[in-house]
C-alpha cells in the first residue's frame, strides 16, 4: 500500500516546478509537461519515489540509526523543526555549520562546549563574574543554542541525510557524499539529482509541499522506532523465558548431583545382647 496519493500531493502543490529557462536537463526524466512556462513534476513518479524512500528510511530507524534532516529555508524550517522533533531525530533550520559532517569532533566540543556553560551557570560558578561579562557568556550560549541545539543529542555521525532543496543545501550533500552517507533528497526542476541517492521530485519551496512528503517520510521512520522497540521487547521476553527453561533444567539436575555426593548412611550396629545370668 502506497503511503501516499496522487490528489494528496496535487492538493498541496508538490507538481509545480521552477520557469521552464531555470530548469536543470537531468530532471527531465520526472518532468510531465509544462504550463504556462512552468515545468509541471509527474506525481505519479513523485508517490513510487516517496514510497522507495521512505521503505529505506524506515530500515535505517528500525536498526536504531538517526537521519539528519536539513533545510535552512525560511518557510519550510517550522515544519521539519516539528516533524523531526516528533521522531526524535536531529535536524538543522539554521545556517548549515561548513564541515559539520566531515569535522564532526569540532562540531561535538562546541556543543560540549554549550553544556559546560550550563553546568557552570547551574552550580553557580558564573555568580561572580560582573554583568558584561555575564551578558556575553549568555549571548554566546544562545548563539550555539541556535546553531547546534537541535543536534545536541547526536554523539555520532548520522546514518542518513534528508535535505529538503538540495541546490540550497549542496554543501551538507557534498560533505555526506564526500563520508558516504546516504541522501534524501526534495529534488526541484531546477536541481542537480545526480548526488541524491533517493531522489523525491517535487516542489520544495512549499511548506505545504514539504508537509506532505515529510509526514509520509517521518510516518515511515515511526513505524521503524516502533518495531525495533517490539522486536527488542521480544528478545527480552524470549532471553527470560530461556533462563526460567534453563533454571528448571537446573535444578532436578543439582538436586542429583547432591543426592549422589552425599555420603552413604553407615547401617546401625546391633547392641549386644548382655550375657544371661549363671
Amino acid at each position: 500500500m502506497s503511503r501516499t496519493n496522487f490528489d494528496q500531493l496535487l492538493q498541496a502543490g508538490c507538481h509545480f516546478g521552477h520557469l521552464k529557462r531555470k530548469w536543470n536537463p537531468a530532471m527531465a526524466p520526472y518532468i510531465y509537461t509544462e504550463r504556462n512556462g512552468i515545468h509541471i513534476i509527474d506525481l505519479h513518479k513523485t508517490v513510487a519515489k516517496i514510497d522507495e524512500a521512505a521503505d529505506a528510511l524506515k530500515q535505517i530507524a528500525k536498526s536504531g540509526k538517526k537521519v539528519l534532516f536539513v533545510g535552512t529555508k525560511k518557510q519550510t524550517k517550522e515544519v521539519i523543526a516539528e516533524k523531526a522533533t516528533s521522531i526524535n531525530m536531529p535536524y538543522v533550520i539554521e545556517r548549515w555549520p561548513g564541515g559539520m559532517l566531515t569535522n564532526f569532533p569540532t562540531i561535538r566540543k562546541a556543543v560540549k562546549k554549550m553544556a559546560n556553560i550550563d553546568k557552570l551557570m547551574n552550580d553557580g560558578t558564573y555568580g561572580n563574574l560582573s554583568k558584561r561579562e555575564l551578558l556575553q557568556i549568555t549571548r554566546q550560549r544562545a548563539k550555539l543554542e541556535k546553531n547546534l541545539g537541535s543536534i545536541a543529542d547526536l554523539t555520532r555521525l548520522p546514518s542518513a541525510l534528508f535535505v529538503v532543496d538540495v541546490l540550497k543545501e549542496q554543501i551538507a550533500v557534498r560533505e555526506a557524499n564526500r563520508l558516504g552517507i546516504p541522501v534524501f533528497g526534495i529534488v526541484d526542476t531546477n536541481s542537480e539529482p545526480k548526488n541524491i541517492d533517493f531522489v523525491i521530485p517535487a516542489n520544495d519551496d512549499a511548506k505545504d509541499s514539504v508537509e506532505a512528503i515529510l509526514n509520509a517520510c517521518c510516518a515511515a521512520i515511526a513505524e521503524g522506532i516502533e518495531e525495533r522497540k517490539v522486536e527488542k521487547a521480544d528478545e527480552k521476553a524470549s532471553e527470560a523465558q530461556e533462563e526460567v527453561e534453563e533454571k528448571a533444567v537446573r535444578r532436578p539436575a543439582r538436586k542429583a548431583r547432591k543426592e549422589e555426593e552425599a555420603p552413604a548412611e553407615e547401617a546401625p550396629v546391633a547392641e549386644e545382647e548382655a550375657p544371661a545370668a549363671e
